[in-house]
């Protein structure tokens, strides 16, 4: 095997070659212990970086935990912007904002010298009960992936790595390292992976983290099934696989995950170490083109994120700006969802107020703390609490009472925080209700006030069933970032109307959800042998609720606004498809018919009409938001591609779409229907 010395013009250093024969060059001058050493990190102090090799002027090459941000543990102890959490921007269904929060994150990574950004976290809501789930998107995998996609792509602008994270079924915190995710083969694909696949083949990730679980028996780090056949061979994906941090540590072999297509181990290395590389190399356990493709995609993504590039050439990072601020301000109203308003008790006005009532365990809370929640932990500069937000805003026009003294209104900020039995990574929440100490002021403060609004602050669904009837108002704050107080305050007093609409269902009580509908420890959290059985199959979520006829507290796609909006003419732009057809083009005029300007989503959902598997009643395949002004009326134009009818076939082991008609529904919610077209695949 011959190596090229440095002195042969190393034109991996060439910015104005073309990258793949820049990570050519690069390869070929790499000695074997070298290329074993650009397998992992290499050094127990560099946690989130790997070991620079000097005879070829590599660096270290870094990386930092999201996904509400730049970590501080991971960003040499740096204070950053907390964006909202993911959940909460998932609430916004905008994937212009999306982007937008990719492109600034981006930036936060460029600034503290970072090259991958861990983040977007991916992960299906199976159960409302996992402590991460306000570190994903939603139960649905056509949102995530549509609003996963333009937020990698903002990332990657930045030249900044996104890592999709974490490949894959890792649902659960409880028993996350030694649990086995039992899936059938339809249910991975159709729920599990999709999101994942979408990503990958529009987006271009560079980087994919594995899961801590096992799926189906075989570990993350080394299941070839998930990483070298699906994510490589089929779906194309060129960039590096990384493990979670410490994920390999129970895996037997070295060459169980190389061959598999793990590429790079964190944070120090376990299976890859250089004895063992070297032991397994020379026994024959893998192969010089399985070697040399996993250093390759290591190198790639190194040059992708301008490792071996001069500074100036690089986009310049920035972080803690005003612009970053407002946008995140701007997020945390746009995910907002108002849940209840009777008596249009919402919004506040400012002239008919003398008093506030002001309460709860959230009033003054401050969440950006160092690991506070888990590993994705952004400490801002600042944080705007809800009480800083509102005083600021009412300034001294309106009392703000922090006492039992009778109100013109009274507001609760109560919720979770990411404490035990709250929203936290390692562990899951053990109940849907909020603590009895909480849900006792509720009731007590609205039996004393004649109007009650309850600003929940949490990350996940909360059942309310004992105390929703006693108030008047319910707006779902999630975690809004160092910005939050501003933003509620701004929905509170109407400068701002709510268009957030649920990524998730909110049940009315834990036993109505899938995974938890038996009662048995085989579904969640596992039996005797930490396997965790998803008998529900693709039947997540909204689709368990609507196929068991299952009425949830509040429906997936749900969100009220200040103002009301009528759906009218709907058409298609075809009636029949075939194989040849890309897209379906579906239109409806939608009227602003209240009294002030507001945004709305318009929800596109499509029904198999007679299919050969069960399908669900309704699977979500469009949406859009658009913002009118009072009286003003907008045909909105949703494209829904041919691919997102289809189902996977298990005896063909890939998406089909079978012939016959099919329903398109639109509405604003999966249970708000409004309108029906049909047309059928040939």
């Amino acid at each position: 095997m011959k190596y090229f010395a440095m002195t042969e013009d190393p034109s991996y250093f060439d910015e104005k070659k073309e990258i793949e024969k820049r990570v050519e060059d690069l390869l070929s001058r790499l000695t074997l212990k070298e290329k074993f050493m650009l397998l992992a990190s290499h050094g127990r102090l560099r946690l989130y970086s790997t070991k620079p090799i000097k005879r070829l002027n590599i660096p270290s090459f870094k990386m930092t935990d999201g996904p509400l941000g730049v970590a501080m543990h991971s960003s040499g102890f740096k204070k950053n912007t907390r964006f909202p959490a993911p959940v909460a921007l998932a609430a916004s269904w905008s994937r212009e904002l999306m982007h937008q929060i990719g492109v600034a994150m981006g930036k936060e990574v460029r600034a503290v010298n970072r090259h991958v950004l861990l983040a977007p976290g991916m992960n299906i809501c199976r159960t409302p009960l996992n402590g991460r789930t306000f570190e994903y998107f939603s139960e649905d995998p056509f949102l995530t992936k549509e609003l996963a996609i333009p937020f990698v792509k903002g990332v990657q602008s930045q030249r900044v790595a996104a890592c999709l994270k974490h490949y894959a079924a890792n649902n659960q915190e409880i028993n996350r390292r030694s649990s086995s995710s039992e899936i059938d083969e339809r249910t991975l694909h159709e729920i599990y992976l999709r999101a994942f696949r979408g990503v990958v083949k529009e987006a271009a990730p560079w980087a994919i983290m594995t899961c801590y679980n096992m799926v189906n028996g075989v570990y993350g780090s080394e299941n070839k099934y998930l990483l070298q056949d699906n994510l490589m061979d089929k779906w194309g994906f060129v960039g590096l696989v990384m493990t979670d941090w410490f994920a390999s540590r129970p895996i037997k072999t070295t060459e169980g995950c190389i061959n598999a297509g793990l590429t790079l181990e964190m944070p120090w290395p376990s299976k890859y170490k250089i004895k063992s590389l070297e032991t397994a190399y020379h026994s024959g356990k893998f192969t010089d083109e399985i070697l040399n493709d996993r250093v390759r995609r290591n190198i790639r993504v190194m040059m992708l994120t301008g490792l071996f590039d001069s500074p100036e050439s690089l986009p310049k990072g920035d972080r803690n700006t005003e612009e970053h601020q407002d946008l995140v301000r701007r997020a945390s109203e746009e995910g907002m969802v108002l849940l209840k308003n009777k008596g249009n008790v919402l919004p506040l006005h400012m002239d008919n107020l003398k008093s506030i009532g002001v309460y709860g365990s959230n009033l003054s809370k401050k969440f950006g703390r160092i690991l506070s929640g888990g590993s994705s932990a952004v400490s801002p500069p600042y944080e705007v609490t809800p009480y800083e937000g509102l005083r600021k805003k009412v300034k001294d026009r309106v009392e703000l009472v922090a006492s039992e003294k009778p109100t013109d209104v009274a507001i609760i900020f109560a919720g979770l925080n990411h404490g035990r039995g709250g929203d936290s990574e390692s562990m899951d929440r053990d109940s849907l209700r909020l603590d009895d100490r909480q849900i006792r002021e509720i009731k007590k403060v609205a039996s004393e006030n004649p109007k009650t609004v309850v600003c929940l602050i949490a990350g996940s669904p909360i059942a309310m069933n004992e105390w929703i009837d006693d108030v008047d108002a319910v707006l779902m704050c999630w975690y809004g970032g160092n910005e939050a107080g501003h933003a509620i305050a701004n929905v509170l007093f109407g400068e701002v109307n709510p268009s957030g609409k649920l990524p998730l269902t909110f049940p009315r009580r834990l036993a109505d959800s899938p995974a938890h509908i038996t009662g048995n420890p085989r579904n969640y959290p596992g039996d005797e042998d930490k396997r965790v059985y998803y008998d529900e199959g693709t039947f997540v979520g909204y689709r368990w609720f609507d196929d068991k006829e299952i009425e949830p507290l509040f429906p997936f796609g749900f969100g009220l606004s200040y103002t009301e909006f009528k759906y009218e003419e709907l058409e298609v732009n075809r009636q029949s498809l075939g194989k040849d057809t890309d897209a379906l083009l579906v239109n409806i005029d939608v009227t602003n018919i209240g009294e002030c300007k507001g945004s709305e989503v318009v929800q596109v959902y499509a029904n198999d009409v007679e299919a050969s598997v069960n399908r669900p009643p309704l699977e979500l395949v469009g949406f859009e938001k658009i913002r009118l002004d009072p009286g003003e009326t907008a045909t909105v134009a949703i494209t829904v591609k041919v691919e997102d009818f289809a189902f996977y076939d298990i005896t063909r082991h890939d998406w089909v779409i079978e012939p016959g008609e099919f329903k398109i529904l639109v509405g604003k919610s999966s249970r708000n229907i409004l309108g029906e077209a049909k047309f059928s695949y040939s």
